[in-house]
């Protein structure tokens, strides 16, 4: 039957015979379509578009078979939207588009169904398309349970292969290919295909999720998504691992290291080949194969074996330092003659700010070397510097291993600062894990526990600082050279203020030379009167406190320059802490100065005895450490053996008291360089005889009276000078020591070398 209807172009609405179903309209076309047909006899022909996006579709766009459907009943919604109920009637080709405008009108002819069955074929292809819908309803039991019971009831063929094409979510080309076939026996057999490849597809989709479910924990909810697409990944054989194992595996063959290190890699990149994407181990192996990968196992920088230029540079970045310097230029010489690179272990050691980390930076610039600092202050973890085994959750390599990852070469300068403050624990013993780095012998092949291959330290150039050399364990300091950084004079100070610090300072805060000039008499102030340090840190942040608020005066006040004078110091710094007054220099009963070294530089140590009625107690104060209480009670016992000489009564110490203490008791005192001081003290003291203030003493003693040798000599010259001390007794056993020491400092100072106590007592007793 051939008829001419208006025709709506559906996209992705597939209905059938039989069905009523009801679907929206907003086209124009469509919506002229529908009233055209309601002024007619109601039928209408459906046909759907074969890319449901194109807005305008031509005759070309249109699948050639449809449905002719009478509508039942419109409904107009919001926003020009027409809903359209309607009944399917029959099957119906396109024959021709007879008009487009306003809507469209085509020519259709119906197509009859026919069927080929042989005797009860049809009632079997009903049963098994009945058991192929059961079996798809078990693989998704979701199907809304009335539709079921209604199409299972359903017992004409054709009828239930129109309803299920109508409710199931197939694919409109499928749904397409239903409508299509004309043969019943085609039809049912390709529904039949249908069902069978939706059943499978559900179940493969059912062993993903069990698989996934299978891999996450209920703790990993959150990667479930992340879980079922690296499982569909597998499913398909695609995996990322594959992929940065053979990246892996040709970085291995370029990497320039030995046959080991590349034996290891190999053999690990393999395991972590094999190993699945999720699991725990994964991760770890990747970051050990990078990190391996990033070590600079045969890359060597050349050094700078020039000693002119390298003396050139030491000159410019340091003023002094001469032994330092000198010693650095010996060994420049010595590589440079033996075209070796061993490197010796230098340790500098000296009080806080005297240059020690820069000293290794300008080594590092003058031998043309790349510098890594590693601080060792605190570090009480073995594995710091061995690193962990790479099984250990957060393992990573240790802190020498990192370093020269960190320089990207095999011979940088690494300066270990502050080795004096390892310390050891449960956890092990920091300097000992030093000893292997730090050796000669045995750094060539120095096993980093996470590495796990030996890794050459031999061209490394290690640098050590220290403040307190007795400090640095005994194996330890017996594999380092050690060279004493020594605390600065005033005229050191003033040139570095002068060459570096004011520098540093200006380009800091934003400021130059113009606009900021300090002048001699400035910098001497803030030297004498601001900072008593052996180092020049306090001075440098004085100048930096001194830039600050000339940078704020030039803005405020609108100047172009300011200039630093004595006079501007104290208005800017305020009241000075020390003064030229502190200088107590009057003789005395019961008090003497003593010189003390300490890891920030000497000091100048009063003390005080006093002697009261009593029954022979002796009382000790100041925050004393053993040895200077035994120096106490040393002092204590030399004078009563020469009681008689300086004619103390026989039972003067059974009835008096003796107080001995030194001031400043918050701060802890201890060493073994104060017997002179205290033996000088308690004699002034029992005597009643007044001890010359202009003088300083250092030096233990022995039950006999003799002096033994002392240490930190020059640091403690230095502290009695700034003192306005103008005689110092030293023992005679140091005398050797002054001649090291800068005339800068003995000018001015006379330096009595003295043997026994009875030398000291007869020339500083008034």
């Amino acid at each position: 039957m051939i008829r001419v209807l208006p025709m709506i172009a559906l996209r992705g609405k597939m209905i059938y015979p039989g069905t009523t179903v009801h679907f929206d309209v907003s086209r124009e076309k469509s919506a002229a379509a529908v009233q055209e047909a309601m002024q007619n006899d109601q039928m209408i022909f459906l046909c759907n578009q074969i890319d449901p996006n194109i807005e305008a579709p031509q005759a070309e766009d249109l699948y050639a078979v449809g449905l002719v459907a009478r509508i039942k009943q419109i409904v107009k919604m919001p926003h020009n939207i027409i809903r359209v109920f309607v009944e399917g009637i029959e099957r119906a080709s396109l024959k021709e588009i007879c008009e487009t405008d306003p809507s469209f009108r085509v020519e259709t002819e119906t197509l009859e169904t026919h069927s080929e069955f042989q005797a009860y074929e049809e009632e079997a292809y009903l049963e098994n398309l009945k058991n192929g819908l059961q079996a798809y309803h078990a693989q998704n039991p979701q199907l809304n349970q009335d539709f079921m019971a209604r199409s299972l009831n359903i017992q004409n063929l054709e009828t239930f292969i129109d309803e299920i094409a109508t409710h199931l979510p197939f694919q409109l080309e499928k749904k397409q290919d239903i409508l299509e076939i004309s043969n019943l026996k085609g039809r049912a057999e390709r529904m039949l295909v249908i069902l069978s490849e939706a059943c499978e597809i559900a179940r493969v989709q059912k062993e993903i999720q069990v698989k996934v479910k299978a891999a996450v924990d209920k703790n990993q909810r959150d990667y479930m998504l992340r879980e079922q697409m690296q499982v569909i990944r597998e499913e398909l054989g695609e995996t990322s691992i594959e992929e940065d194992a053979d990246v892996f595996l040709r970085q291995t063959k370029e990497l320039d290291a030995s046959e080991e290190v590349k034996d290891k890699l190999i053999k690990e990149i393999n395991r972590f080949k094999s190993m699945p994407a999720m699991a725990g181990d994964s991760g770890m192996l990747r970051n050990y194969i990078e990190t391996m990968l990033e070590m600079p196992w045969n890359k060597y920088q050349e050094e700078n074996r020039d000693m002119k230029n390298a003396a050139q540079i030491l000159e410019e970045d340091h003023y002094g330092l001469d032994k330092i310097k000198e010693r650095i230029l010996e060994f420049l010489a010595v590589r440079t003659l033996t075209k070796k690179g061993e490197a010796p272990i230098i340790c500098l050691v000296g009080p806080p700010g005297t240059g020690k980390t820069s000293i290794g930076r300008s080594i590092a610039r003058a031998l043309n070397k790349k510098y890594v600092r590693i601080s060792l202050g605190g570090v009480r973890d073995e594995a710091e510097i061995r690193g962990h085994r790479k099984t250990y959750i957060g393992a990573m390599p240790g802190r020498i291993a990192e370093a020269i990852k960190k320089a990207q070469v095999s011979n940088p300068l690494i300066l270990l600062d502050e080795i004096d403050k390892t310390g050891k624990d449960q956890r092990g013993d920091t300097a000992s894990a030093l000893l292997e780095v730090l050796d000669g012998e045995q750094n060539v092949n120095f096993r980093d526990h996470y590495l796990e291959v030996p890794l050459d330290l031999s061209e490394v150039l290690f640098i050590a600082t220290a403040n307190d050399a007795s400090m640095i364990p005994k194996p330890l300091y017996d594999r380092m050279e050690i060279i004493e950084v020594s605390s600065y004079t005033e005229n050191e100070k003033f040139h570095i203020a002068d060459r570096y610090l004011v520098k540093k300072q200006l380009e800091a805060n934003g400021l130059d030379k113009k606009q900021v000039r300090f002048r001699k008499e400035a910098i001497l102030e803030i030297i004498r009167h601001y900072t008593r340090e052996a180092g020049v840190r306090s001075l440098e942040h004085k100048i930096g406190d001194i830039c600050r608020k000339s940078a704020r005066i030039i803005l405020e006040k609108d100047k172009e320059n300011v200039t630093i004078t004595k006079k501007r110091v104290k208005e800017m710094l305020g009241t000075a802490p020390f003064s030229d007054d502190d200088k107590d220099l009057e003789a005395k009963c019961g008090i003497v100065r003593g010189l003390a070294w300490t890891s920030v530089g000497g000091d100048t140590l009063q003390v005080e005895v006093n002697t009261m009625p009593g029954k022979g107690k002796l009382q000790l104060t100041g925050n004393l450490g053993d040895v200077m209480k035994e120096s106490a009670q040393i002092a204590i016992s030399y004078v009563r053996s020469v009681s008689e000489q300086y004619h103390i009564a026989e039972d003067y110490f059974e009835k008096h008291d003796i107080h001995i203490h030194v001031p400043e008791g918050a701060v802890p005192k201890d060493g073994p360089s104060a017997g002179v001081t205290m033996t000088t003290a308690v004699l002034s003291a029992v005597t009643g005889t007044k001890v010359r203030g202009d003088i300083a003493m250092t030096g233990e003693i022995t039950l006999r009276g003799h002096v033994l040798a002392i240490g930190g000599l020059k640091e403690k010259l230095l502290a009695a000078k700034n003192a306005g001390v103008t005689e110092v007794f030293v023992p005679i056993k140091n005398k050797k020591n002054v001649k090291d020491i800068d005339q800068e400092i003995t000018d001015g100072l006379k330096i009595t070398y003295v043997k026994r106590i009875g030398e000291i007592i007869e020339a500083a007793f008034v």
